[in-house]
């Protein structure tokens, strides 16, 4: 059975998954936190703008894990999939010393009515383990 997710990113970066030319969710972190071992394909993910609402899901196509990364692996990286992730300079410099990378390719994305949810904590990434967490299934 399928998890969900809630995924909270820049407007920049939401926008460029609404208009297809962001086809990859990357996450690079130093630690072994969410979505690292925690998404797998045909699992639905919920978009949430930093400060805004929910306005869309898409489904995890593939899902690529990467660990015990260096900086010149990010570069490779970088090299590989930036035209799908569409990460500016500042985004690929703050996840230089990243040891951890998650990458998602979207499939059927799609716009949802906007919903506001209260989420309190700083989280960029929440698996959501009941049902029904923060109303969005």
């Amino acid at each position: 059975m399928a998890n969900s997710h809630l995924v909270i990113l820049k407007k920049q970066y939401l926008d460029k998954i609404l208009d297809g030319s962001k086809t990859i969710e990357s996450r690079l972190t130093k630690g072994k936190c969410p979505p690292f071992d925690c998404v797998s394909p045909g699992d639905v993910l919920f978009f949430k703008e930093s400060a805004g609402m929910v306005v869309a899901k898409a489904q995890a196509a593939t899902v690529k894990q990467f660990s015990e990364l260096t900086p010149q692996a990010i570069a490779k990286l970088k090299t590989e999939y930036n035209a799908r992730i569409c990460g500016d300079d500042e985004y690929w410099q703050l996840k230089a010393d990243s040891k951890y990378a998650t990458l998602i390719k979207l499939k059927n994305v799609e716009t949802i009515p906007p919903r506001r949810i209260y989420k309190k904590d700083w989280r960029a990434w929440v698996v959501l383990k009941k049902p029904n967490d923060f109303g969005l299934l």
